[in-house]
Protein backbone atom coordinates (compact mmCIF):
# COMPACT_ATOMS: atom_id res chain seq x y z
CA UNK A 1 0.00 0.00 0.00
CA UNK A 2 3.06 2.26 0.43
CA UNK A 3 3.88 1.89 -2.91
CA UNK A 4 0.22 2.50 -3.90
CA UNK A 5 0.10 6.04 -1.78
CA UNK A 6 3.52 6.88 -3.79
CA UNK A 7 2.87 6.42 -7.08
CA UNK A 8 -0.95 7.18 -7.26
CA UNK A 9 -2.16 9.09 -3.88
CA UNK A 10 -4.16 11.49 -5.84
CA UNK A 11 -5.67 8.87 -8.25
CA UNK A 12 -7.15 6.85 -5.49
CA UNK A 13 -8.45 10.00 -3.69
CA UNK A 14 -10.45 10.62 -6.94
CA UNK A 15 -11.17 7.07 -7.27
CA UNK A 16 -12.71 6.92 -3.73
CA UNK A 17 -14.99 10.13 -4.60
CA UNK A 18 -16.81 7.68 -7.41
CA UNK A 19 -17.24 4.84 -5.15
CA UNK A 20 -18.84 6.67 -2.69
CA UNK A 21 -21.56 8.05 -5.23
CA UNK A 22 -21.99 4.78 -6.95
CA UNK A 23 -22.48 2.62 -3.32
CA UNK A 24 -24.53 5.53 -2.50
CA UNK A 25 -27.27 4.50 -5.14
CA UNK A 26 -27.24 0.64 -4.20
CA UNK A 27 -30.13 0.80 -2.08
CA UNK A 28 -32.28 2.73 -4.15
CA UNK A 29 -33.71 0.55 -6.70
CA UNK A 30 -34.69 -1.64 -3.85
CA UNK A 31 -36.91 0.87 -2.19
CA UNK A 32 -38.32 1.52 -5.41
CA UNK A 33 -39.13 -1.95 -6.25
CA UNK A 34 -40.90 -1.79 -3.05
CA UNK A 35 -42.76 0.93 -3.52
CA UNK A 36 -43.85 -0.89 -6.48
CA UNK A 37 -45.11 -3.83 -5.29
CA UNK A 38 -46.69 -2.49 -2.19
CA UNK A 39 -47.92 1.13 -2.47
CA UNK A 40 -48.76 1.57 -6.29
CA UNK A 41 -49.71 -2.13 -7.67
CA UNK A 42 -51.81 -2.23 -3.84
CA UNK A 43 -53.46 0.84 -4.74
CA UNK A 44 -53.77 0.54 -8.50
CA UNK A 45 -52.28 3.65 -9.32
CA UNK A 46 -50.91 3.39 -13.10
CA UNK A 47 -49.61 6.60 -12.96
CA UNK A 48 -47.15 6.29 -9.80
CA UNK A 49 -46.35 2.79 -11.16
CA UNK A 50 -45.10 4.82 -14.26
CA UNK A 51 -43.35 7.35 -12.73
CA UNK A 52 -41.81 5.22 -9.85
CA UNK A 53 -40.45 2.72 -13.30
CA UNK A 54 -39.07 5.72 -14.82
CA UNK A 55 -37.14 6.74 -11.76
CA UNK A 56 -35.79 3.17 -11.24
CA UNK A 57 -34.27 3.07 -14.87
CA UNK A 58 -32.73 6.16 -14.51
CA UNK A 59 -31.26 5.29 -11.14
CA UNK A 60 -29.99 2.75 -13.04
CA UNK A 61 -28.49 4.44 -15.50
CA UNK A 62 -27.02 6.59 -13.40
CA UNK A 63 -25.19 3.72 -11.03
CA UNK A 64 -24.37 2.07 -14.54
CA UNK A 65 -22.74 5.40 -16.01
CA UNK A 66 -20.77 6.24 -12.98
CA UNK A 67 -19.55 2.53 -12.93
CA UNK A 68 -18.26 2.91 -16.39
CA UNK A 69 -16.14 6.16 -15.17
CA UNK A 70 -15.04 4.24 -12.49
CA UNK A 71 -13.64 1.54 -14.55
CA UNK A 72 -11.85 2.98 -16.83
CA UNK A 73 -10.41 5.89 -14.26
CA UNK A 74 -8.80 2.07 -12.43
CA UNK A 75 -7.90 0.57 -16.03
CA UNK A 76 -5.59 4.02 -16.41
CA UNK A 77 -4.28 4.01 -12.86
CA UNK A 78 -3.77 0.21 -13.60
CA UNK A 79 -1.58 0.59 -16.43
CA UNK A 80 0.11 3.53 -15.42
CA UNK A 81 1.68 1.56 -12.76
CA UNK A 82 2.71 -1.51 -15.14
CA UNK A 83 4.56 0.96 -17.09
CA UNK A 84 6.04 2.06 -13.65
CA UNK A 85 7.34 -0.96 -12.41
CA UNK A 86 8.50 -2.22 -15.78
CA UNK A 87 10.46 1.42 -16.15
CA UNK A 88 11.90 0.92 -13.17
CA UNK A 89 13.79 -2.59 -13.71
CA UNK A 90 14.92 -1.02 -17.20
CA UNK A 91 16.79 1.46 -15.55
CA UNK A 92 18.24 -0.43 -12.54
CA UNK A 93 19.57 -2.78 -15.23
CA UNK A 94 20.85 0.12 -17.34
CA UNK A 95 22.88 1.45 -14.31
CA UNK A 96 24.81 -2.10 -14.07
CA UNK A 97 27.89 -2.37 -15.67
CA UNK A 98 28.14 -4.01 -19.30
CA UNK A 99 28.42 -8.17 -18.66
CA UNK A 100 27.39 -7.45 -14.93
CA UNK A 101 24.39 -9.86 -15.22
CA UNK A 102 24.62 -13.55 -15.28
CA UNK A 103 21.69 -15.64 -17.50
CA UNK A 104 20.07 -16.47 -14.34
CA UNK A 105 19.26 -12.59 -13.47
CA UNK A 106 18.66 -11.83 -16.91
CA UNK A 107 16.05 -14.63 -16.92
CA UNK A 108 14.42 -13.17 -14.13
CA UNK A 109 13.96 -9.88 -15.77
CA UNK A 110 12.16 -11.86 -18.58
CA UNK A 111 9.94 -13.17 -16.37
CA UNK A 112 9.25 -9.91 -14.02
CA UNK A 113 8.56 -7.72 -17.52
CA UNK A 114 6.80 -10.09 -19.25
CA UNK A 115 4.18 -11.70 -16.31
CA UNK A 116 4.80 -9.99 -13.02
CA UNK A 117 4.61 -6.38 -13.64
CA UNK A 118 1.15 -6.56 -14.98
CA UNK A 119 -0.53 -8.05 -12.06
CA UNK A 120 0.99 -6.47 -8.81
CA UNK A 121 0.13 -3.05 -11.67
CA UNK A 122 -3.05 -3.97 -12.54
CA UNK A 123 -3.90 -4.16 -8.55
CA UNK A 124 -3.13 -0.62 -8.07
CA UNK A 125 -5.97 0.95 -9.72
CA UNK A 126 -8.83 -1.67 -7.41
CA UNK A 127 -6.52 -1.43 -4.16
CA UNK A 128 -8.44 1.73 -2.51
CA UNK A 129 -11.40 1.84 -4.47
CA UNK A 130 -12.40 -1.57 -4.72
CA UNK A 131 -13.15 -2.70 -0.87
CA UNK A 132 -14.70 1.22 -0.56
CA UNK A 133 -16.64 0.61 -2.96
CA UNK A 134 -17.95 -2.64 -2.50
CA UNK A 135 -17.69 -2.72 1.07
CA UNK A 136 -20.31 0.50 1.12
CA UNK A 137 -22.68 -1.13 -1.10
CA UNK A 138 -22.45 -4.42 1.53
CA UNK A 139 -22.79 -1.58 4.12
CA UNK A 140 -25.90 0.24 2.63
CA UNK A 141 -27.85 -2.89 1.57
CA UNK A 142 -27.59 -4.38 4.52
CA UNK A 143 -28.62 -1.58 6.61
CA UNK A 144 -31.71 -1.18 4.26
CA UNK A 145 -32.28 -4.52 5.10
CA UNK A 146 -32.72 -3.77 8.73
CA UNK A 147 -34.66 -0.70 8.32
CA UNK A 148 -37.46 -3.12 6.46
CA UNK A 149 -36.94 -6.45 8.80
CA UNK A 150 -34.44 -6.73 11.64
CA UNK A 151 -34.76 -10.37 12.40
CA UNK A 152 -35.25 -11.58 8.32
CA UNK A 153 -31.88 -9.00 7.39
CA UNK A 154 -30.65 -10.76 10.82
CA UNK A 155 -31.09 -14.32 9.35
CA UNK A 156 -29.90 -14.35 6.26
CA UNK A 157 -26.28 -13.03 6.93
CA UNK A 158 -25.60 -15.90 9.22
CA UNK A 159 -24.53 -17.65 6.16
CA UNK A 160 -22.16 -15.27 5.29
CA UNK A 161 -20.40 -16.15 8.62
CA UNK A 162 -18.43 -19.33 7.44
CA UNK A 163 -16.83 -17.75 4.53
CA UNK A 164 -14.90 -15.92 7.48
CA UNK A 165 -13.63 -19.27 8.29
CA UNK A 166 -13.09 -21.41 5.05
CA UNK A 167 -11.89 -18.47 2.77
CA UNK A 168 -8.78 -17.17 4.61
CA UNK A 169 -7.50 -20.76 4.90
CA UNK A 170 -7.69 -21.36 1.03
CA UNK A 171 -6.27 -18.39 0.69
CA UNK A 172 -3.38 -19.57 2.25
CA UNK A 173 -2.74 -22.45 0.72
CA UNK A 174 -3.31 -20.74 -2.77
CA UNK A 175 -0.42 -17.99 -1.71
CA UNK A 176 2.08 -20.91 -1.12
CA UNK A 177 1.50 -22.04 -4.74
CA UNK A 178 1.47 -19.09 -6.24
CA UNK A 179 4.91 -17.89 -4.94
CA UNK A 180 6.25 -21.36 -5.94
CA UNK A 181 4.88 -20.98 -9.53
CA UNK A 182 6.71 -17.54 -9.69
CA UNK A 183 9.87 -19.05 -8.49
CA UNK A 184 9.17 -21.92 -10.98
CA UNK A 185 8.61 -19.57 -13.70
CA UNK A 186 11.51 -17.54 -13.09
CA UNK A 187 13.84 -20.34 -13.32
CA UNK A 188 12.44 -21.59 -16.88
CA UNK A 189 12.90 -18.04 -18.15
CA UNK A 190 17.02 -18.33 -16.74
CA UNK A 191 17.20 -21.78 -18.80
CA UNK A 192 15.47 -19.72 -21.85
CA UNK A 193 17.96 -17.05 -21.56
CA UNK A 194 20.95 -19.06 -21.03
CA UNK A 195 19.77 -21.24 -23.87
CA UNK A 196 21.41 -17.81 -25.56
CA UNK A 197 24.95 -19.05 -24.85
CA UNK A 198 24.35 -21.94 -23.82
CA UNK A 199 22.75 -25.69 -24.19
CA UNK A 200 19.22 -25.72 -22.71
CA UNK A 201 18.63 -28.71 -20.22
CA UNK A 202 15.69 -29.95 -22.32
CA UNK A 203 14.86 -32.27 -19.04
CA UNK A 204 15.10 -29.79 -16.12
CA UNK A 205 12.91 -27.64 -18.44
CA UNK A 206 10.39 -30.07 -18.62
CA UNK A 207 10.69 -31.23 -15.52
CA UNK A 208 9.47 -27.29 -14.46
CA UNK A 209 7.14 -26.79 -16.70
CA UNK A 210 5.27 -29.41 -15.46
CA UNK A 211 5.50 -28.47 -11.95
CA UNK A 212 4.18 -25.13 -12.89
CA UNK A 213 1.19 -26.88 -14.55
CA UNK A 214 0.56 -28.53 -11.48
CA UNK A 215 0.64 -25.92 -9.28
CA UNK A 216 -1.58 -23.98 -11.81
CA UNK A 217 -3.99 -26.70 -11.56
CA UNK A 218 -3.84 -26.55 -7.45
CA UNK A 219 -5.02 -22.99 -7.59
CA UNK A 220 -8.06 -23.27 -10.16
CA UNK A 221 -9.10 -25.70 -7.72
CA UNK A 222 -8.58 -24.07 -4.53
CA UNK A 223 -10.42 -20.83 -6.37
CA UNK A 224 -13.04 -22.86 -7.75
CA UNK A 225 -14.08 -24.70 -4.76
CA UNK A 226 -14.10 -21.34 -2.71
CA UNK A 227 -16.70 -19.75 -4.85
CA UNK A 228 -18.62 -22.91 -5.14
CA UNK A 229 -18.98 -23.09 -1.36
CA UNK A 230 -19.49 -19.05 -0.99
CA UNK A 231 -22.15 -19.55 -4.04
CA UNK A 232 -23.85 -22.46 -1.60
CA UNK A 233 -23.74 -20.08 1.09
CA UNK A 234 -25.75 -17.36 -0.90
CA UNK A 235 -28.19 -19.86 -1.91
CA UNK A 236 -28.80 -21.20 1.45
CA UNK A 237 -29.61 -17.34 2.57
CA UNK A 238 -31.91 -16.80 -0.54
CA UNK A 239 -33.83 -19.98 0.58
CA UNK A 240 -34.11 -18.76 4.11
CA UNK A 241 -34.88 -15.27 3.08
CA UNK A 242 -37.80 -17.15 0.96
CA UNK A 243 -38.85 -19.57 3.70
CA UNK A 244 -39.23 -17.10 6.46
CA UNK A 245 -40.72 -14.35 4.69
CA UNK A 246 -43.05 -16.62 3.05
CA UNK A 247 -44.33 -17.80 6.56
CA UNK A 248 -44.13 -13.79 8.12
CA UNK A 249 -46.04 -12.49 5.00
CA UNK A 250 -48.83 -15.26 5.18
CA UNK A 251 -49.21 -14.36 9.11
CA UNK A 252 -49.05 -10.96 7.78
CA UNK A 253 -46.63 -9.81 9.96
CA UNK A 254 -44.82 -8.14 6.56
CA UNK A 255 -45.67 -7.44 3.03
CA UNK A 256 -45.00 -9.37 0.14
CA UNK A 257 -42.92 -6.04 -1.27
CA UNK A 258 -40.58 -6.54 1.44
CA UNK A 259 -39.97 -10.74 1.11
CA UNK A 260 -39.43 -9.28 -2.71
CA UNK A 261 -36.88 -6.33 -1.61
CA UNK A 262 -35.12 -8.87 1.13
CA UNK A 263 -34.86 -11.24 -1.68
CA UNK A 264 -33.76 -8.99 -3.88
CA UNK A 265 -31.26 -7.34 -1.42
CA UNK A 266 -29.21 -10.27 -0.96
CA UNK A 267 -28.48 -10.54 -4.56
CA UNK A 268 -27.29 -7.07 -4.32
CA UNK A 269 -25.37 -8.28 -1.10
CA UNK A 270 -23.71 -11.55 -3.48
CA UNK A 271 -22.12 -9.69 -5.94
CA UNK A 272 -20.04 -7.21 -3.73
CA UNK A 273 -19.25 -9.91 -1.39
CA UNK A 274 -17.88 -11.76 -3.64
CA UNK A 275 -15.93 -8.81 -5.72
CA UNK A 276 -14.88 -8.10 -1.65
CA UNK A 277 -13.83 -11.70 -1.71
CA UNK A 278 -11.75 -11.73 -4.78
CA UNK A 279 -10.08 -8.35 -3.72
CA UNK A 280 -8.41 -9.65 -0.37
CA UNK A 281 -7.60 -12.70 -2.79
CA UNK A 282 -6.00 -10.46 -4.68
CA UNK A 283 -4.09 -8.34 -2.23
CA UNK A 284 -3.00 -11.80 -0.35
CA UNK A 285 -1.08 -13.08 -3.88
CA UNK A 286 -0.24 -9.67 -4.85
CA UNK A 287 1.38 -9.24 -1.99
CA UNK A 288 3.87 -12.00 -2.38
CA UNK A 289 4.40 -11.10 -5.67
CA UNK A 290 5.18 -7.59 -4.76
CA UNK A 291 7.91 -8.81 -2.36
CA UNK A 292 9.71 -10.70 -4.87
CA UNK A 293 9.55 -8.21 -7.40
CA UNK A 294 11.09 -5.59 -4.41
CA UNK A 295 13.57 -8.24 -3.60
CA UNK A 296 15.08 -8.25 -7.28
CA UNK A 297 14.90 -4.69 -7.80
CA UNK A 298 16.97 -3.93 -4.71
CA UNK A 299 19.30 -6.80 -5.34
CA UNK A 300 19.98 -4.75 -8.67
CA UNK A 301 20.23 -1.61 -6.91
CA UNK A 302 22.49 -2.84 -4.14
CA UNK A 303 20.11 -1.98 -1.48
CA UNK A 304 19.49 -5.03 0.91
Amino acid sequence: MGYVLQKSGRHQAALAVLSVAVFALSAVPLELQRRIVNDAIGSGAVRTIFLLALAYAGVAMLEQALKLVLNVYRAWVSETAVRALRRTLHVQRGDLAPGALSSDTTGVEIAMIVEEAQPIGGFVGISMSEPLLQGGILASVIGYMIYLEPWMAALCPLFFLPQLVFVPLMQWAINRRAEARIRTMREVSSGIAGAIVDVLDVPSESQRIDRVFTLNMGIYKFKYTMNLAMNLMYYFSVAAALGVGGWFAVEGRIEVGTVVAIVSGLGKLNDPWGDLVNWGRELSVVGVKYRLFADVVNGLNGRP
